[in-house]
């Protein structure tokens, strides 16, 4: 059932309406920049023709050739993208319109037989522009038109491959958007003689908080007056308009340098917003973890991380085996899972691709699927037997940091959820928001360290037990932004192999809270300055022991072995953070990154 899926992770915005058009797409985009920064631009209907202007280089670039141009349309749609297919040029970028210029077209995801179908659209004489598998979407639909636009949409669908959104509007019928999902999250928006079409929800919050997520397999007919929501036949749906509690205060810096940096001290917030969410009542769900043979969590990247952090916890306190596994491999694998199981999966928009599509094979083969995202409304939502939700609000830095702690906050309470200590273990949680306060709050010790060694070109981070996924996320996410080489190990590991990696040139950050590894973890940090490397600990406040090993240390509070996880990860962020920051680098938006994508 499943195909093969390449997503990239590029930008749409659409509007049709009353007002002008082109206010809407620039605030839209900028909100959206997070998915691709290559390129972008603009299409609108200005006086029965198409007036189209892209740029390479971020939105300001776009911004700036547009400034002084009076343009009034009121439909219009616009795109950022994250190059796939070609190279990043203005030919390359959207819009792509079709030879009779009268259509244009902004494209997410990739069309598979793309050179098939530019083999038959050359045949027939149509010249192509670009070096982009998206051409091929806007001359189909131009060769299918005969009248209406959707119906010249719900054709050329049926010629494409692969997965992919897109959004079309056309100068024969200039008061339309229609628009497609099929592998590629898309948003609708709702107002008042005005709708708009977005890959994400924070474009469309300076506007409307009531949308509509697509699903797989629909499209959508936008006038000014109304929407209509169709499946691929052309069957008319009903779907329910959700209301987004997010504000649009929630996705701006609010006076921060960075969205990350800003997303770093919100963490006392949605922590507390979360916890909450699961204290004030029993997690309402139709089993126990203790129901099944075993667990098995699938997720990519910093989502794996939590789920390696949780394991412990659900072993600890349910006794039930846990397998962790990146989505993007136990897709191909032949695990043998059944009605016995039970597959958590999680995703942070709950839009990845390999963590959806590995969790709905093993659904189908009877397992329950349960998911933990942030995002009410997305694909995996939807497509889940059952969902916990993070309330983390929008995160727009590219690096996950407080959707991470909130994830593991969700963990935490499913695991004790049924536990004969879960009162006992919540309240402990419901402590962990103000100890994050203050670890935040010592921000510039940490800020110090990390213009100390900004210039190193390797770092090892090491940690045992409920720490080593954390070490994992430290090095991750000193990778992500400052591109500086960074390897997350099991401190016990270290002499089958990584110990070679020790001089006195390559740090070593080792998590070392007094818990039940905590010694094993003194003889690792032994190990390494024995060889003259530099050692920054991690750990608890008033720990002489650690000061005397260790060449700096960074101090927590005291907490409960359960609890260091939420702490110990918070000076690792800040330390990625502060050297991408300190050697000049675009935060927020890392090199070769994009929120959310799968790319095979």
């Amino acid at each position: 059932m499943f195909s093969l899926i390449i997503l990239t992770m590029c930008g749409i915005v659409g509007y049709v309406g009353t007002s002008p058009a082109l206010i809407v797409l620039l605030e839209g985009l900028e909100r959206l920049e997070y998915r691709g920064y290559d390129s972008a631009g603009v299409a609108l209907i200005e006086n029965g023709r198409l007036h189209v202007d892209k740029k390479v280089g971020k939105i300001r670039e776009l911004v700036r050739s547009l400034w002084g141009k009076e343009l009034k349309a009121m439909t219009g749609i616009g795109h950022t993208r994250w190059a796939t297919h070609g190279e990043v040029c203005e030919l390359n970028a959207h819009p792509h319109t079709s030879c009779s210029g009268d259509f244009a077209l902004v494209h997410n995801g990739i069309v598979e037989n793309y050179r098939e179908l530019k083999q038959k659209l050359e045949s027939l004489g149509i010249e192509y522009k670009s070096q982009t598998d998206t051409e091929a979407i806007v001359h189909l639909i131009d060769l299918n038109y005969e009248g209406d636009l959707l119906k010249a949409v719900l054709k050329t669908i049926k010629s494409l491959k692969g997965a992919y959104a897109f959004a079309v509007i056309s100068t024969r019928e200039p008061n339309r958007i229609v628009a497609v999902r099929y592998g590629s999250p898309l948003v609708v928006g709702v107002g008042k003689n005005e709708n708009f079409i977005a890959s994400d929800i924070p474009a469309l919050l300076p506007f409307t908080r009531e949308v509509i997520p697509l699903d797989d397999g629909e499209v959508v007919d936008l006038r000014p007056d109304g929407l209509f929501i169709y499946d691929f036949e052309g069957n008319l749906l009903t779907k329910e308009v959700m209301h987004v509690p997010w504000d649009i205060i929630s996705a701006e810096k609010g006076g921060f340098k960075h969205f990350m940096l800003k997303e770093i001290f919100e963490q006392p917030r949605t922590l507390g917003d979360t916890i909450r969410g699961y204290i004030s009542r029993d997690i309402i769900l139709p089993f126990s973890l203790r129901d099944f043979r075993r667990v098995v969590v699938v997720a990519c990247g910093t989502s794996y991380h939590a789920g390696l952090v949780g394991k412990y916890w659900i072993e600890k306190y349910t006794r039930v085996p846990v397998e962790v596994a990146y989505a993007s491999e136990i897709r191909y694998a032949d695990m043998p899972v059944g009605e016995n199981d039970l597959v958590l999966a999680i995703s942070q928009s709950g839009e990845t691709a390999d963590t959806r599509f590995s969790a709905l094979a093993m659904k189908e083969k009877g397992a329950t699927l349960l998911s933990i995202v942030n995002v009410m409304g997305s694909a995996l939502d939807r497509e889940s037997d059952h969902t916990l939700y993070t309330h983390a609000g929008p995160e727009i830095g590219v690096a996950a940091t407080k959707t991470f702690t909130a994830q593991m906050a969700v963990l935490f309470a499913l695991s004790v959820n049924q536990s004969e200590s879960a009162q006992e273990k919540m309240e402990n949680l419901l402590k962990v928001p103000h100890l994050v306060e203050e670890v935040l709050s010592k921000s510039e010790k940490v800020k110090e360290l990390a213009l100390k060694y900004a210039n190193s070109t390797d770092f090892l981070y090491l940690g045992r037990f409920l720490n080593y996924p954390i070490a994992l996320e430290g090095a991750l996410k000193l990778k992500e932004i400052s591109y500086i080489h960074a390897e997350g190990y099991p401190a016990g590991e270290m002499k089958h192999g990584p110990i070679a990696l020790i001089d006195e040139k390559t740090p070593t950050v080792a998590l070392a809270p007094r818990d039940r590894v905590y010694e094993k973890m003194l003889s690792n940090i032994e190990e390494v300055l024995a060889r003259k490397g530099k050692v920054i600990g991690v750990g608890f406040e008033g720990d002489e022991t650690l000061r005397k090993v260790c060449t700096h240390t960074i101090e927590i509070p005291q907490v409960d072995e359960d609890m260091t996880p939420f702490l110990t990860i918070l000076p690792l962020q800040l330390f990625a953070y502060y050297i991408a920051d300190y050697l000049g680098l675009d935060v927020d938006q890392p090199r070769n990154l994009a929120k959310t994508v799968t790319v095979e």
